[in-house]
């Protein structure tokens, strides 16, 4: 399993348009099913209610800053026709900002690309609009060349430029490093739920390793990779690129960026789309524990498809069978992992997070049921690839460096889950009520945070954004990495929030297959014309 994972909403840019991994506050009235509704009247009350608000930053830019406002960018090709890209150079720590762009000492360097103007000149019509596929640590740069600019309705890529900045940390960008290869390789095997104390010290030695290696690796850019931070590094980009105001869409932990920046510019919010809305005013802890309520309720989806079929390799003995039977694999692969005719074998954990891959998008049931297959046989070369696509390792054994950004930005953001292996281990119960199949792991991933070199520069608050354009946050009833009751609570604290749900499966709703999602969305970006807050599409 992930060991970070709690915190992590899955990279989008690996699975066509759904988004990047990490990451209810609301009371929301159930269906029949158990699913929540769309009910905007259920927005106020939530879980985070006593969280601080996120104070807005002044409407002037300091005169510190302006170096970097006004830099100039120098386009270049990116050896992809219709793309061009650029360097950013942003300060390290805004509070010690140094003298400019050219002062490379208390800088950043941030990889940009866009899309260019139909025709190859001029401006579009719309401007420019951000993009984030999540994480934290999707690579906006790949999205936007891979995904985005291919797959976005025409309409939307005819009246913006799209437009994708690496967040400081990430990808293209100066990046967070923290293990070599080999290293990665060791720590995705290391036992995620622990059955003695050897395994729970092996567990938290390798939590101490990886927190290490990222400090050595990384350096001083290490403390100054928090969301809020990226979220003024997307100002500076806004104004370099002449935009008044910024157009966003943000998918996952995309929402969470999204939403600190109309946080922090309220008056320089544009239209913005937030799919599969984080909530921020929700701890460490309580985000953990509903991310694996989510993943229970996936779950719940997928084996209910599978167990209609006489071929389910969980049986056919009803959607709680089907979680024991998994559970049962589970642990006979913990007691021997499966050859994976590699010299690499299938771990449970290993096996555990190709699940979970499997989760994020119902487009991946039918191969989990054959990796499922496969696994009852001794095969585990399926669940191993499906593990592997999460991780982003490539078929040369590289990982891309999405799974030490992603706790790096997680450990500066809000103080961590659990300060210890004790105060995991008493955690567990209340993990496996939110979800007897995934629970166990969750509650040990959230200890990844425990000994992080740096103390959080950020906690659980309320963002309300007064006086920014309408903002349209999404969620979809059955997402398993950000819960829909996180949708409602974000909506309840955005003063200008449209809720639009999806009433479906997997994470993520925009360009998904729902005609009804897509024409709002695009309605939205295009002619500015928000759905009406409630609208729910099948």
């Amino acid at each position: 399993m992930d060991q970070s994972h709690g915190l992590r909403v899955r990279h989008a840019a690996a699975a066509a348009l759904a988004a990047t991994v990490l990451v209810l506050s609301g009371c929301s009235a159930g269906g029949s099913d158990g699913t929540p509704r769309s009910d905007p009247s259920a927005r106020g009350t939530h879980a985070g209610a006593d969280a601080p608000p996120l104070k807005p930053l002044p409407e002037r830019v300091p005169d510190e800053l302006r170096p970097y406002y006004e830099q100039k960018l120098a386009w270049r090709s990116c050896g992809l026709e219709g793309f061009e890209c650029a360097s950013l150079r942003v300060p390290l720590d805004y509070d010690k900002p140094g003298t400019g762009p050219k002062d490379t000492e208390h800088t950043v360097r941030l990889a940009v690309t866009r899309t260019k103007a139909q025709g190859g000149e001029g401006r579009p019509e719309g401007g420019s609009l951000h993009v984030n596929p999540g994480g934290p640590g999707g690579s906006a740069v790949d999205y936007v060349q891979q995904s985005a600019a291919l797959a976005y309705p025409p309409q939307v890529r005819e009246h913006y430029s799209l437009v994708g900045m690496d967040p400081r940390g990430v990808g293209h960008s100066e990046s967070v490093e923290c293990l070599s290869d080999k290293e990665m390789d060791a720590y995705t095997r290391v036992d995620q739920t622990p059955d003695d104390q050897r395994e729970t010290d092996a567990l938290t030695a390798a939590y101490e390793k990886f927190a290490k290696g990222c400090e050595k690796r990384s350096g001083k850019l290490l403390g100054h990779v928090s969301t809020t931070e990226v979220a003024r590094d997307m100002d500076v980009l806004r104004a370099v690129l002449g935009d008044k105001k910024l157009n966003y869409v943000g998918a996952s932990y995309g929402t969470y960026l999204g939403a600190t920046y109309a946080g922090l510019f309220p008056h320089r919010s544009g239209r913005m789309v937030l799919d599969g809305a984080m909530d921020p005013s929700l701890s460490a802890r309580r985000v953990n524990r509903e991310q694996t309520a989510g993943f229970e309720t996936a779950f719940k989806a997928f084996a209910r498809d599978c167990v209609s079929d006489s071929g389910c390799p969980l049986g056919t003995g009803g959607v709680g069978q089907a979680g024991k039977n998994l559970s049962a694999l589970f642990e006979k692969i913990d007691r021997k992992p499966l050859d994976t005719r590699s010299s690499r074998s299938l771990t449970e954990s290993l096996a555990t997070t190709g699940v979970i891959r499997a989760m994020y998008d119902e487009g991946s049931w039918p191969a989990l049921r054959q990796a499922l297959k496969a696994a009852k046989k001794g095969d585990g070369a399926p669940l191993l690839a499906l593990s592997d696509d999460y991780y982003e390792r490539g078929a040369d054994g590289a990982y891309s460096n999405i799974m030490y950004a992603n706790p790096a930005v997680n450990c500066l953001d809000a103080p961590p889950a659990f300060a210890d292996a004790d105060a995991a281990r008493k955690a567990v119960p209340s993990f496996e009520k939110a979800s007897p199949v995934f629970g166990r792991g969750f509650a040990w991933a959230a200890l990844n945070c425990a000994e992080w070199p740096h103390k959080p520069t950020g906690e659980p608050h309320r963002i309300a954004a007064e006086g920014a354009d309408p903002i349209v946050v999404v969620g979809t009833t059955r997402d398993p990495a950000t819960p829909y009751r996180w949708a409602q609570g974000l909506a309840g604290q955005l003063s200008t929030a449209r809720l639009l749900t999806y009433d479906g499966d997997g994470h993520t709703a925009y360009m998904r297959g729902s005609d009804c999602i897509d024409g709002a969305v695009s309605t939205y970006l295009v002619r500015g014309k928000p759905p009406k807050d409630g609208t729910t599409c099948d």
